[in-house]
């Protein structure tokens, strides 16, 4: 699964004031990562070590189809990227490269979706993706992306409450998705219906803002007008991207499906995407980095609340986040240290000039 990258910040000439000095910051992500280890991960690992006898009846080729399906996630992630960017999407394999390295900072920064983001913006525009375009298209991609989510949970949700009853954090988890759903829906319709009004509005808050011109914040909404016009007056572009959204999710939850079936234990799909949903919503609230520790704990609790063993769910819920989590940082610096080189040959040949990073 692919966490939704926030949209990024285009970069400005003007120098940024940062309230938090990096070694602060870098400071203070090592010490929630260690806490996160000390009080959440580390007590699960204890209690499933009473059972580690389980580990030794899992199926390894159940194993090995989990990776498969978490690679088909990743891929269906790079499709979705693509469409939103399209015509000005890159290819395929630098899609990707550029996914993997937002997705590993992502997972080592607290709040990393928005320093995702503006990884990924800063690649996408020295791949030669307008900036305007990877400015929408990552918002796009994020929001919309966690909108399906919802959807899927919101079905899974209904489904499941009259077999199993009501838990408190699915109102919490409705409730969350419930307002991302209204900001994104007053988005839509203030830059489609509203755009007028929008524009009027923004060029004289922009009048009172150093920096900031006028023209160029109604151009850019301009922009972006079109650009989700284009993308909700095209069905077959639209259906592409919630189909690519939707297969993101479900692929990387039949990976934890599988997992858990490799330990031994079939759970219903309905249960397992209630679960599932339930905390990776929960986890979009930017307390650590991907959700870590908040959906190892969510997760495992409501999978042992729908009747798995805790030692397995424990066990199952730690193995599938290592493929999930942990596997996509190490890729990732890899596919960045890979765009890294792949632009300095580009700037190198004669008469090449990288790209504008500014909008």
């Amino acid at each position: 699964m692919v966490e939704p990258q926030g949209a990024a910040e285009p970069p400005s000439s003007t120098p940024k004031r940062r309230w938090i000095r990096p070694e602060i910051r870098y400071t203070l992500s090592a010490v929630v990562l260690l806490f996160v280890v000390e009080y959440l991960l580390l007590p699960e690992l204890a209690s499933a070590r009473h059972h580690i006898k389980i580990l030794g009846t899992v199926n390894v080729p159940l194993l090995v189809g989990a990776i498969a399906l978490e690679i088909g996630a990743l891929l269906a992630y790079t499709e979705l990227s693509r469409t939103v960017f399209a015509p000005d999407a890159p290819r395929h394999g630098t899609m990707l490269q550029i996914n993997m390295s937002s997705l590993a900072v992502s997972h080592v920064v607290p709040g990393g979706t928005a320093a995702g983001g503006a990884l990924g913006y800063r690649l996408l525009t020295d791949n030669g993706v307008p900036g305007s375009t990877a400015a929408f298209g990552l918002a796009t991609q994020g929001v919309g992306s966690a909108v399906v989510l919802n959807l899927i949970f919101w079905v899974s949700l209904l489904i499941s409450i009259p077999l199993n009853g009501v838990n408190p954090l699915y109102g919490t988890a409705a409730l969350l998705g419930l307002l991302l759903l209204t900001a994104f829906g007053g988005t839509v319709l203030l830059l489609t219906r509203g755009q007028r009004h929008a524009d009027n509005w923004l060029r004289r808050l922009a009048e009172h803002i150093p920096f900031l011109s006028a023209e160029g914040v109604s151009r850019h909404v301009q922009h972006l007008a079109d650009r989700i016009t284009i993308l909700f007056s095209n069905r077959k572009l639209l259906g592409r991207a919630l189909f690519w959204a939707a297969s993101n999710w479900l692929l990387d939850a039949g990976c934890l499906w599988v997992i858990l079936w490799a330990f031994g234990r079939v759970v219903s799909p309905i249960d397992l995407l209630v679960a599932y949903g339930l905390a990776n919503i929960l986890a979009a609230i930017p307390i650590t980095p991907g959700g870590l520790g908040v959906v190892e704990f969510t997760l495992s609790g409501t999978l042992a609340g729908f009747g798995v063993p805790a030692s397995i769910a424990y066990l199952a819920v730690i193995a599938w986040r290592l493929v999930n989590f942990w596997l996509p940082i190490p890729l990732g610096g890899l596919s960045y240290f890979s765009l890294r080189m792949a632009s300095r040959r580009r700037h190198r040949l004669p008469g090449m000039e990288g790209p504008s990073h500014s909008l």
